[in-house]
């Protein structure tokens, strides 16, 4: 008997990132609309399934991927707080749906947000509720709206993560007490799941009891075992408050802004339908869900994390050298090919950059301050990479396993840059290549990186020094 096609959008992101290797588990054929199939590569479960190189704002690349697909999941969104992103949105959402039309597919699961009650709500949720009616006007569909989600890497858990662990006191805006229905990533990819075997069910609220963001943060708190003091104002100010949360945690602007916004106006699920239709579903309380990822964090077992999603980014790659300012430092280093990548693959996040530390920081807080994601981001594993995946203010572009590690920036520069690494054999000892290179904009460009050089000298020629001496450390605690 064939097993149902099943198409899933969105596989490179948080949700979606959890949700395939869980339908191939219960025995569906996953087909993978990706943007950037490599980004992909590297998953432990990409030998099974099928991945389709397109987007959904792309028809033709549509038809072909929605061909023989039953159930297909929409888990695409723009999460950014400056361009036309509804206008992308709303593209996209009807592109989908007339191509899903056309094939005939039987039902379209999508991932939406919980809307306020009483209140206008912040363009964002407005933006997701549109995509909604967009999509079950034109298809069988299941809209799963959802407030924040709870779980390891999560964008609105890392949010609450670094504010109670970095403020020992703070100064909050009226909305702290504002009251919101929290949902563990478990429980939504549950209902996912599940109902792929259901037919349609139009719009479907799910959460756990609401509590407020004061308690949430008060709960992590009591949890980490950490004393914290919560004053509030009678000011509302959800920019600024969003600008604050991007200096202070590693949400980036673009994303804490539509995060704030979201919870000015209280966000409660009336879960009764919910309940009907998914009883086996009992969705964990908000504090079980923290100690969950707290556990997970603490295991090194996150599955994704909020950094890795693409969005709406515009991304490149090294693919010659032509017009490529490149600076080589190489070193002999007595351990294995092995031990040397894992050394350089642990670079960033916590381990830091080993040499002149303070200085990375200190561009990270300056890139932070014009708009770039900082040093903040960390990583998702302590050693280990994946395409996509964020370090800092990079992004994995290449990993080839035991040998070569390229990082992409994504600070603010005036040009394309990339930091490489190469462990390269060499009778019994393993060559160390680190290579800086940039393409510069411009004179401007080429002006960056000339002034910047004397520092980037000192800093490039300590760091491989530094990664040398941790790889043969590691070498002689392995060895004996």
């Amino acid at each position: 008997m064939a097993r149902r096609l099943v198409l899933l959008t969105g596989a490179t992101g948080y949700v979606g990132g959890r949700l395939a290797p869980r339908l191939i588990e219960r025995g569906y054929a996953v087909r993978v609309l990706a943007r950037d199939p490599e980004r992909l590569a590297a998953r432990p479960w990409r030998s099974q399934v099928e991945v389709y190189a397109g987007d959904v704002g792309d028809p033709e690349s549509l038809r072909r991927a929605l061909q023989g697909v039953e159930v297909a999941y929409y888990l695409v969104h723009s999460m950014q707080s400056s361009g036309d992103f509804a206008g992308r949105d709303r593209h996209n959402a009807s592109t989908f749906a007339q191509a899903a039309r056309a094939t005939g597919l039987k039902h379209l699961i999508y991932l939406g947000g919980l809307l306020p009650r009483e209140g206008t709500p912040s363009a964002h949720l407005s933006s997701r509720a549109e995509v909604g009616a967009i999509l079950r006007d034109a298809l069988p569909c299941t809209e799963f709206r959802a407030g924040p989600i709870i779980g390891s890497g999560s964008a609105s858990f890392e949010m609450v993560r670094y504010l109670t662990e970095r403020l020992p006191v703070m100064v909050t805006p009226r909305w702290i007490d504002n009251e919101v229905s929290t949902i563990a990533i478990r429980d939504v990819l549950s209902h996912l799941l599940e109902s792929a075997e259901r037919a349609p069910m139009g719009i479907v609220e799910i959460g756990a009891p609401p509590l407020t963001f004061r308690a949430m943060m008060q709960i992590y708190a009591q949890e980490r075992g950490l004393k914290r003091w919560i004053f509030k104002t009678p000011v509302l100010a959800p920019r600024l408050a969003a600008l604050w949360v991007g200096l202070v945690t590693p949400i980036p602007n673009r994303l804490a802004v539509p995060l704030v916004e979201g919870i000015v106006h209280s966000l409660i699920a009336d879960t009764t339908r919910a309940q009907a239709l998914f009883p086996q579903i009992q969705p964990m309380d908000y504090r079980d869900a923290v100690r969950l990822a707290l556990t997970r964090i603490a295991e090194r077992a996150v599955e994704t994390h909020w950094s890795g999603a693409l969005g709406a980014t515009h991304t490149y790659s090294l693919e010659d050298w032509e017009g490529v300012i490149c600076e080589e430092r190489t070193t002999l280093v007595n351990a294995s090919p092995q031990t040397v990548f894992r050394t350089f693959c642990a670079l960033g996040g916590e381990t830091g950059w080993l040499a002149w530390n303070w200085a990375w920081r200190l561009r990270g807080f300056i890139d932070k301050l014009l708009g770039g994601p900082g040093l903040r981001r960390g990583r998702r594993h302590p050693y280990e990479l994946l395409p996509g995946e964020a370090v800092d203010f990079w992004r994995v572009e290449r990993v080839v396993p035991n040998r070569l590690l390229r990082l992409r920036a994504e600070m603010k520069t005036p040009g394309k840059a990339w930091l490489e690494f190469e462990a390269i054999p060499e009778g019994e000892q393993t060559r160390l290549v680190q290579r800086a290179l940039f393409e510069p904009r411009g004179l401007s460009g080429a002006l960056y990186w000339y002034a910047l050089y004397p520092i980037h000298r000192v800093i490039f020629s300590d760091m491989v020094r530094a990664l040398a001496q941790r790889a043969e450390a590691a070498q002689t605690k392995k060895s004996k």
